[in-house]
């Protein structure tokens, strides 16, 4: 089937299209984004969107470089929103994403001494592909954060994956066979108690998702805020339900915000500790830790975990709670 629209793009530097990516993806069964399997998987991508226009697929099949260091991509989109899916795309892949002033401030403290801005230096020396994405669907990023709220990432990665195949619509054109739109504000909004009681989520992020599902157009508005700040986090957070850490993630994907931190995330502040330090920090650490690459804060956080990196584990694994036959 012929797409509705398609172009080429060939990005400023070569681009790793997983390493970019990846950040939007709700764990490999994520209905919204298909990749092949194989150490080639990232070649050929497949995302579903709820754009402001539609619903639409958007196909990104990598023509020059290997995935990890694109340089020339084939777009095309298929549905009511593919010509804003083609127009979005490039800062979708991180256009416009300007890591020039970190490494200006990296390759200063490194020159004065500073042994985590060496190491991190050399860390972006091999990472160059690495973008940040700003999706511009503020919506799908605050539902999927508020899902994340207070449970495992196995509990709101099930909850997602169900709730969108129940309740999105298949996506358009020839997409691979799974690949799901998720729900409109409406459609959001519409879902019965009990289908959110038997995908695990529990009253208050049910409530929160359905508040934030009810402002659609006003989340959409604060992207004319730029990729971030003061002024959309306090958007974000004047919605009840939504608090610091969720602004965060929100800005995070749809805004491509590079500075903003996920404070109160349960893990973070451990991983950011431990690579700076060895040792666990609390929030408060973590926030010493970074105040030297203040503007970039983000941006550090994405080059320290896309190392895979996880803090030692002590104590009690958080219990997964299985509300569904309740």
């Amino acid at each position: 089937m012929m797409p509705d629209a398609e172009r080429e793009l060939a990005p400023p530097e070569p681009l790793d299209l997983g390493a970019t990516l990846a950040f939007l993806r709700r764990g490999r069964g994520d209905p919204t984004l298909h990749t092949a399997a194989g150490p080639d998987a990232w070649r050929e991508v497949w995302r579903a969107q709820r754009t402001p226009e539609g619903c639409a697929s958007l196909r990104l099949t990598v023509l020059d470089g290997p995935p990890t260091a694109a340089r020339r991509l084939h777009l095309a989109a298929w549905g009511p929103g593919a010509a804003w899916s083609l127009a979005h795309a490039p800062q979708l892949l991180g256009d416009g994403d300007d890591w020039s002033g970190l490494d200006a401030l990296l390759a200063q403290r490194t020159v004065e001494g500073d042994p985590a801005a060496a190491a991190l230096h050399r860390l972006r020396r091999r990472t160059r592909g690495l973008r940040l994405t700003r999706s511009h669907l503020v919506l799908e990023a605050a539902v999927a954060a508020v899902l994340e709220q207070k449970v495992t990432g196995v509990e709101a990665r099930r909850a997602w994956r169900q709730l969108v195949r129940q309740h999105g619509e298949r996506a358009p054109g020839p997409a691979p066979e799974g690949l799901t739109v998720m729900p409109d504000g409406v459609g959001w909004r519409s879902i019965p108690d009990h289908d959110w009681h038997r995908a695990g989520v529990g009253p208050q992020r049910m409530a929160t998702i359905r508040r934030v599902a009810a402002v659609e157009p006003a989340l959409q508005r604060t992207l004319a805020l730029g990729r971030g700040g003061p002024a959309a986090v306090a958007a974000l957070r004047s919605i009840p339900g939504v608090g610091e850490w969720t602004a965060a993630e929100v800005l995070q994907r749809s805004h491509g915000d590079p500075d903003t931190l996920s404070v109160g995330d349960a893990h973070l502040p451990h991983v950011i500790g431990t690579w700076f330090t060895g040792v666990r920090v609390d929030d408060a650490g973590m926030l010493d830790l970074l105040a030297p690459y203040a503007g970039h804060r983000h941006r550090v956080v994405r080059l320290i975990t896309s190392l895979g990196v996880e803090a030692p584990r002590f104590g009690a694994k958080a219990t997964i709670e299985d509300h569904r036959g309740r």
